[in-house]
């Protein structure tokens, strides 16, 4: 009987012809050129570890620091993602993340397809900050609930978020709730409280030496930044958030729509579609 192939076999690998050493192209581009290549045709899949710098500098005969350049660039194109202490990996195709909704990291991760858990950091009850305080709303004198964790996704860490709420609001959470769980159900379920409306900004920065070791990526990484005010209906604000997403996992995509305007003046209002792609 022929054997048959399958088609998620990836291929076997080829040894690369040499480097134009002539060509005028830095070495490491055509490094870079080559790993994506090799991506795209199958010969690396989602999710395996790329060679070692070492094997790549022996194979292609260039030296270390050239094949660093190279997956450095990659890292910051999100083409493959480090995880401090295990190595670089292929990065799988990336997903939409909608911000029309107000979701939650578990109904997000879930519709995705993955797997979400979390690594609860903090949870109890202190004394807000003064933007804590200003985000809700709060009196001198109210407390907040905060919760903080490292957010995985098929046990790979997607984002760090800590979470604030007045704490008159649930007052019983922290005898309710396994912080490991889905916060938004547990507040819909057990405590009739709907968030509705969301307002999010979101920002750019480097990781801190904590968070690239909670997140399992190099340190000063690119990372987004997300602050969170949740609403419920009669528009009193309920939840204050900050987040970390690590760049090479997340995108942010915008869509526009330009204002119509004919001779009677401007017809139609703007229209802003704002998402994000993560792994």
């Amino acid at each position: 009987m022929p054997k048959t192939t399958s088609r998620t076999e990836k291929k076997p690998k080829t040894r690369p012809s040499p480097l134009d050493r002539r060509s005028g192209i830095p070495l490491y581009q055509q490094i870079q050129q080559r790993l994506l290549d090799q991506i795209r045709s199958g010969e690396f899949v989602p999710g395996e570890p790329l060679p070692s710098i070492d094997r790549i500098a022996t194979r292609m005969g260039v030296s270390l620091m050239t094949v660093r350049q190279a997956v450095r660039e990659l890292c910051e194109l999100g083409v493959i993602y480090s995880r401090q202490g295990k190595g670089t990996f292929i990065a799988a195709t990336k997903l939409e993340r909608d911000f029309r909704q107000v979701l939650s990291f578990t109904e997000e991760t879930v519709a995705r397809g993955g797997a979400p858990s979390s690594a609860v950091l903090f949870f109890g009850e202190q004394e807000p900050n003064q933007q804590t305080r200003d985000a809700l709303n709060l009196d001198e004198n109210e407390k907040v609930i905060c919760l903080r964790r490292v957010r995985l996704s098929d046990s790979i860490p997607m984002g760090i978020e800590f979470s604030c709420l007045p704490a008159e609001l649930c007052p019983d959470l922290l005898d309710t709730f396994d912080p490991t769980g889905s916060l938004y159900t547990e507040l819909a379920e057990r405590h009739g409280i709907q968030l509705v409306v969301t307002d999010e900004i979101i920002e750019v920065g480097k990781a801190t030496a904590e968070e690239s070791r909670l997140l399992q990526i190099p340190a000063q990484s690119a990372v987004f930044l997300f602050t969170r005010v949740s609403y419920l209906e009669n528009g009193a604000p309920a939840e204050y958030v900050k987040s970390v997403y690590p760049g090479d996992r997340y995108k942010v995509v915008n869509r526009l729509t330009r204002i119509k305007r004919d001779m009677g003046g401007v017809q139609g209002a703007p229209q802003l579609k704002t998402t994000a792609v993560g792994r």
